[in-house]
């Protein structure tokens, strides 16, 4: 693999500021494709034979440039179509930060894939073709990020090259999608003007744009402040898995109880008093290990292993958290939820297995409140099913107390996965707006 700018060293390694999760959104052939092969070959985080084939393919196809867009568009059918129909996952690397890109399908009956690529996102980058202007899959991206509350945006005008590099239409854009943006809860909103085809804005400043006095896309990528993004002032501690090895020749280990998962809230340390639920008792944290050894503080989103001072009954499912800042233990749950399956609707009375953090319970549809049209925002009352990629609010009866949070306030906590209890097939995101 070449070097990324400046040589990839141990002691620039360092320095790195954390990864970044983002996802790419818009119409389609406004350019997400492209716009990722150009981060990946001017930040020179692609193999050299990558290379090399992309380029072949671009001949084969009679095209008279390297078609960067082929870098992630892996699939066979999308290179026959010339689309996007998956979710492509990229990794790179500068000297100052680690990112993972989710290029997400921009057609409408994929929908559901966009979904799955924002969700776990830091930032998403909304693209528009600047001849095109905003279009409804803009709009419709946009507010499935502010849904899935991705905390940082970026309207990125793509395709400048081919208006001349004309500020003002880059400004009416920017000041359309400002006028959209005020119906939705948008915490940080960047503009960018971009080509992505010859470069311009996205590792580098654009001498073709000098009006322009922000920085290139990836610089932008590069310095976006993420560390208060997470949940530190709720621990919430959902108990994955119990390590308690019984045949360990150490003899250090034979009394060894350990709860190991992922940190989805707040800060743990070792003398910190604790609650489990939902047994309610109260003790102290011994110990957190790591596959490198102990910590002295664990953090969203470190995978750890507590050890505890008392010995409870603690299993999967479990919730670890402060007593005096503890989440909501409810069966009866309302939540918005994006349907994502082809072959079944969502209707009052349907059953269904509910996955919240690492408990998995049976649900019931109590009742099918509304559904969004994502492009006008109305709400449609009195419906009685929800189809593929569709959005709604719904009331869940649950067979078991889950351990909740708003999911605006926690998105680990605050999601659930709908599953099919028939096929087991996942056909449902949900964001709990409310519980009782």
């Amino acid at each position: 693999m070449t070097n990324a700018p400046g040589g990839a060293s141990h002691a620039s390694a360092s320095r790195h500021t954390g990864i970044l999760r983002l996802a790419t959104a818009g119409s389609v052939d406004d350019g997400k494709s492209t716009l990722i092969g150009r981060l990946l070959y001017d930040s020179k985080a692609i193999f050299e034979d990558q290379l090399a084939a992309v380029e072949r393919t671009s001949k084969a196809r009679g095209e008279a440039y390297t078609n960067l867009a082929l870098l992630t568009d892996g699939l066979r059918a999308e290179r026959e179509q010339g689309i996007t129909i998956d979710v492509a996952y990229r990794y790179f690397a500068t000297p100052r930060r680690k990112f993972i890109i989710a290029d997400t399908p921009g057609h409408v009956q994929y929908t559901r894939n966009m979904v799955t690529g924002a969700s776990t996102a830091d930032l998403a980058i909304i693209l528009v073709d600047a001849r095109n202007g905003l279009t409804e899959q803009s709009r419709r991206h946009a507010f499935l990020a502010t849904l899935l509350r991705v905390p940082h945006l970026v309207l990125a005008v793509n395709k400048m090259d081919l208006v001349g590099y004309d500020s003002a239409v880059f400004e009416a854009i920017a000041d359309e999608f400002s006028a959209f943006a005020t119906k939705l809860d948008i915490t940080d909103l960047a503009f960018i003007p971009i080509s992505a085809l010859h470069g311009d804005n996205v590792v580098q400043r654009s001498e073709n744009m000098p009006w322009h006095d922000g920085p290139s896309l990836l610089h932008h990528l590069e310095h976006v402040h993420i560390a208060s993004d997470r949940n530190l002032i709720d621990a919430r501690f959902p108990v994955q898995y119990v390590i308690r090895p019984h045949q360990a020749t150490d003899p250090n280990l034979h009394d060894y109880r350990g709860y190991a998962g992922q940190v989805a809230g707040g800060i743990l340390k070792p003398g910190d008093e604790v609650l489990h639920l939902p047994s309610g008792m109260a003790t102290r944290i011994k110990r957190i290990d790591t596959a490198r050894g102990p910590v002295q503080e664990a953090f969203p989103p470190m995978s750890v292993t507590l050890l505890l001072d008392d010995d409870l009954d603690i299993s999967r499912g479990d919730m670890i958290c402060r007593p005096h800042n503890q989440p909501a233990v409810m069966q009866d749950v309302e939540a918005m939820v994006c349907w994502m399956s082809d072959s079944a609707m969502l209707t009052p009375r349907s059953r269904l297995i509910v996955k919240h953090t690492t408990r998995t319970v049976k649900a019931l549809v109590r009742d099918l409140h509304y559904r969004l049209d994502v492009n006008t925002l109305h709400r449609e009352e009195n419906i009685d099913r929800l189809r593929l990629n569709e959005i709604g609010r719904v009331s869940l009866r649950l067979t078991q107390p889950v351990f909740c949070d708003p999911y605006a306030r926690n998105r680990q906590t605050g999601g659930l996965i709908l599953i099919d209890e028939a096929t087991s097939a996942t056909v449902g995101a949900a964001m709990i707006t409310e519980s009782r």
